[in-house]
């Protein structure tokens, strides 16, 4: 007989069982980092993180869990539905608190719904549904799933529906015959190639160097400057960050092997800088940020590095973060991304099908226009799988 729990923190679950669940190395469903967020100041109640996992236990075993969250606005998500929260407040309905099974500030598709069996992953999402009700939730919201997930919300008897929306992002996938990044800008139009390499070029004729440190090579200093590049990014966009100095290091330290930063340098002088991590077989771009304006050293820094790291390690896909058409002249390819979403209110979850039915197909129809612009010259390659 399994029980349910929700939890609030990651702390009252053991870090090896929790990541027993995964199956794989997904640097951010990993407990150290799920947990640092937590430990190291990045989640506060006042900014509307309050966290609330969803546990399944047999005995003292844990056989299912998901990385949840109270959430009072809908910053750091994503998938926006403020529009949602907006429609309830002029009805006089109270939307927030409402439920996000997610990973804080991270729109990277990945498993959430954590199980050691199809079984295990059905029953969570019962018992998470179960709970909202009981808890008088207005929502319950899953963001970014991989398949696995979709297909076990999608078979579960929810009353109102699970709604369906979808997003689409640009990812780099080998179709397996890349060796170097010379492999790869072979396979370019004339045009792009050219460009691109004019790009590195501009870059290079600068003066500064590009240099990968990965994880266990990246010392307090070159830490300290990637988090003052990524503040500098926030200030200058006029954000607030969210991520400490604490939280950088944390990563450095307890997921070593998940850690590259590219670093650009002059004089020995780093300029700027991003930040990566890593599982067996992807690449994650996460953060950017520089002191210098150098023409190129964006795209550099953020994209060839990680196109030529990928090569050299085997890393079939990179995705580069959400968002941002000017990826596609670089060689990456639109790839739909998918959230599942219950209203407790029948009425207002009536309403909403129609429009998420519209806004998937905007979504389609985007994806197949721009997908007619892929710089490829012959066969495009194939998009990669959410996992």
């Amino acid at each position: 007989m399994t029980r349910f729990r929700a939890l609030s923190t990651l702390a009252e679950v053991p870090a090896a069982q929790w990541d027993a669940l995964q199956g794989d190395d997904h640097p951010f469903l990993a407990h150290a980092f799920l947990a640092g967020l937590e430990q190291t100041g990045c989640l506060h109640q006042d900014w509307g993180w309050t966290p609330h996992h969803a546990t399944l236990w047999d005995g003292d075993a844990l056989v299912a869990a998901a990385p949840g969250y109270l959430k009072d606005n809908s910053h750091g998500e994503f998938v926006f539905d403020h529009a949602w929260a907006e429609a309830y407040q002029r009805y006089g309905r109270r939307y927030y608190p409402k439920w996000l099974i997610a990973v804080p500030y991270s729109p990277v598709a990945g498993p959430r719904l954590l199980a050691h069996s199809p079984q295990a992953r059905s029953d969570l999402a019962a018992q998470m549904l179960a709970h909202a009700k009981v808890s008088g939730l207005s929502s319950l919201h899953l963001n970014f799933l991989d398949e696995a997930d979709v297909a076990a919300l999608d078979a579960q008897p929810a009353q109102p529906q699970w709604l369906a929306r979808e997003d689409v992002q640009y990812h780099w996938h080998n179709p397996g015959h890349w060796r170097t990044f010379d492999d790869f800008l072979a396979d370019l139009t004339h045009k792009k190639r050219k460009n691109i390499r004019a790009e590195r070029r501009q870059v290079a004729q600068s003066g500064v160097t590009l240099r990968r440190v990965e994880g266990p090579d990246v010392g307090a200093r070159e830490c300290a400057a990637m988090y003052r590049f990524y503040l500098r990014t926030f200030v200058d966009k006029g954000n607030s960050p969210a991520l400490t100095a604490d939280f950088f290091a944390h990563l450095v330290r307890a997921m070593p092997a998940h850690v590259l930063l590219v670093l650009a340098e002059h004089d020995g002088e780093a300029l700027a800088g991003a930040l990566f991590l890593r599982s067996r077989n992807r690449l994650y771009g996460r953060y950017w940020g520089t002191d210098v304006e150098v023409a190129g050293l964006h795209f550099e820094a953020c994209y060839y590095q990680g196109i030529e790291y990928c090569l050299q390690h085997g890393i079939a896909a990179f995705e580069p973060g959400a968002q941002g058409e000017h990826k596609i002249a670089r060689g990456f390819a639109p790839v739909t991304t998918h959230s599942r979403h219950w209203i407790a209110d029948s009425d207002f979850a009536h309403v909403l099908a129609p429009w998420c039915a519209q806004e998937r197909e905007a979504i389609r129809r985007y994806r197949a226009q721009v997908s007619n612009h892929l710089p490829f010259r012959h066969v495009d390659p194939p998009a990669p799988p959410l996992r």
